[in-house]
């Protein structure tokens, strides 16, 4: 019997030849050729898919596509409402978009387990707010579940953590893929659009930074491959790095750790785009980069 699973192109070419060549092929033979021929070709084709792209991303510094699927999903009339009621970036989006947006987050939901603690209940408020934050933040990758976080665990307010004995917003703990978050402190960065405080934004990059670090999906790669390029770049140019730190436009929070900082960042970014351009065009070019995000407005 022939493991596919470990047959290399050579063993595989070194077969179908010995194949043809026999006078004894019956029809068995020919359905193994046949097989073996598409699984050939289908690593031929891979490979050499892999390497266009990555000439690509070299070249361009994006993917060569993101949405491509074989059916768009729909939520439900009650889930789209949600969105069309409270999720400002939805309606910002041309019609087709909001179609592979909505298809995302009803993926999304469908990929993570919803977990109500101290009291709430889940219901399609929690998850499709949630689920259209994280598919908001990485609408610009092709692979868009952040494959790190398995269950979202909502609590009614402040919670408290064993991590580090406190209480806390909101956290992301990658040992136990978890996303963890208060919903009034998450509806509450929702309230004001540009106060470039969004718990859900902050925590959702958190989960998004450590993902690009263990996965090697294009996506992920570009994501932690620019992240090094901008840490680079505030290491190297002394000027900016000052002016960053006395500006004000970051919150103090943001100079804790790299994490912090990106995490900031990108509440920045996502709320006040025009001014963070103005400010900071260096670190706003290298932010758009890792999200991808070829979106008017942005």
């Amino acid at each position: 019997m022939i493991k596919l699973a470990n047959v290399t192109p050579n063993t595989l070419s070194y077969f179908m030849l010995n194949l043809v060549l026999s006078r004894d092929v019956d029809m068995s033979s020919m359905v193994l050729l046949g097989i073996l021929v598409v699984f050939l070709l289908g690593i031929i084709f891979n490979y050499i898919f892999k390497m266009v792209e990555m000439a690509y991303v070299m070249k361009y510094r994006k993917p060569m596509y993101n949405h491509v699927y074989l059916y768009l999903k729909r939520l439900d009339k009650s889930q789209r409402l949600i969105l069309e009621k409270q999720f400002t970036f939805y309606n910002k989006l041309p019609n087709k978009s909001k179609r592979y947006f909505e298809h995302r987050v009803f993926r999304f939901i469908e990929d993570k387990e919803f977990i109500g603690r101290s009291g709430v209940e889940i219901n399609d408020e929690i998850k499709v707010l949630i689920s259209a934050t994280a598919v908001m933040l990485t609408f610009g990758f092709r692979d868009f579940y952040i494959g790190l976080i398995s269950k979202i665990v909502v609590y009614p307010t402040k919670f408290y953590s064993k991590t580090n004995d406190a209480y806390h917003k909101g956290e992301f703990n990658p040992k136990l893929e978890a996303l963890v978050v208060s919903w009034e402190d998450f509806k509450e960065g929702y309230k004001t659009a540009d106060d470039n405080l969004n718990l859900g934004i902050h925590e959702l990059t958190h989960a998004i930074h450590i993902n690009s670090i263990k996965e090697r999906d294009v996506s992920s790669t570009i994501f932690s491959d620019t992240f090094k390029e901008l840490s680079d770049l505030l290491v190297n140019d002394e000027a900016l790095r000052a002016r960053l730190m006395t500006s004000g436009y970051f919150r103090k929070y943001a100079f804790t750790n790299q994490f912090e900082f990106l995490a900031v960042v990108i509440e920045n970014f996502i709320e006040t785009p025009n001014t963070f351009q103005l400010e900071f065009p260096e670190i706003y070019v290298k932010v758009k980069q890792m999200l991808n995000f070829n979106i008017v407005g942005y």
